[in-house]
């Protein structure tokens, strides 16, 4: 079973740049019909998706977001990654990475999900 595990440093500075991997095993990043995503559920808030990129490397991102994030895949790894630059505190959140059917969801039931990691942003 595809299974995903999220990774990087748990805090960050104001304005520096969010990095993280996800490590994928059980399935390929590189097989069709799939998109590999980010969800993040800051404090006492709903998931918020972030952004996806496809099996052939189009990517996708949440518009307000945009200008700030990368992802990036790496399949000779089975990873991909998100960049998140220029963070504040308002970008605390527990981030998940997920393998999804549908590039921009939430919903847990139409993918695959890791089990999260808690990213603080504060000086």
């Amino acid at each position: 079973q595809v299974q995903l595990q999220e990774s990087g440093p748990g805090l960050v500075k104001p304005s520096q740049t969010l990095s993280l991997t996800c490590t994928v095993s059980g399935g390929s990043i590189t097989t069709d019909y799939y998109y590999w995503s980010w969800i993040r559920q800051p404090p006492g808030k709903g998931l918020e998706w972030v952004g996806a990129i496809g099996s052939s490397g189009s990517t996708y991102y949440r518009p307000s977001l945009k200008s700030r994030t990368s992802i990036s895949k790496y399949s000779s790894r089975n990873q991909f990654t998100l960049q998140l630059r220029s963070v504040t505190p308002e970008d605390t959140a527990v981030y998940y990475c997920a393998r999804v059917s549908i590039f921009d969801t939430v919903r847990r039931d139409l993918g695959y999900w890791g089990q999260g990691t808690q990213v603080t942003v504060s000086s």
